[in-house]
């Protein structure tokens, strides 16, 4: 991937960490989830709600144009590829910058916290396909103490150890 790439972004090339076992299955889960019809391969579309739901932001035309570059033979990105540019894009990141980021997106009223109606609204901007229902699970999955929010902390625990579990 190119330097430009990775500073159009806020990553800094040569601050690389290993990508995980579990993150390299959540990347091909999101794969699976944003291949609609199952074409085998992620159109423009497909590929920016993929980005939106593993790190959080929409990218912009420039950093989609750079991810389709290699896409040339075929209508779009290939599992194949999308694991590759993710795993690259992923080791580029400060985890807890990204969750931060991720919380923030989240937390549209800035009140340290994320209730079921922000989440919902969420997933209805950037990826409405998912089923309310799997959105309502997510979320009392994350509430561990039932309230109706979700406090940083507890979406720190999620990110960082629910999915390297699987979750």
């Amino acid at each position: 991937m190119d330097r430009l790439l990775f500073h159009s972004v806020g990553h800094f090339p040569g601050k690389f960490r290993t990508v995980t076992d579990a993150e390299k299955r959540r990347i091909m889960m999101v794969f699976c989830d944003c291949d609609y019809g199952s074409k085998g391969y992620l159109c423009r579309e497909d590929l920016k709600i993929a980005v939106v739901t593993l790190f959080g932001y929409k990218p912009s035309k420039y950093e989609v144009d750079q991810m389709m570059k290699g896409c040339k033979d075929t209508e779009g990105i290939t599992e194949k590829q999308f694991l590759s540019l993710m795993s690259s894009k992923m080791a580029a990141q400060d985890r807890d910058e990204e969750i931060r980021h991720i919380f923030m997106t989240f937390d549209t009223h800035c009140r340290g916290f994320i209730t079921i109606d922000d989440l919902r609204r969420a997933f209805s901007e950037v990826a409405p396909h998912i089923p309310r229902h799997r959105v309502e699970s997510l979320f009392r999955e994350v509430d561990r103490d039932g309230d109706g929010r979700v406090g940083y902390l507890d979406f720190e625990f999620m990110m960082k150890y629910s999915l390297e579990d699987g979750f």
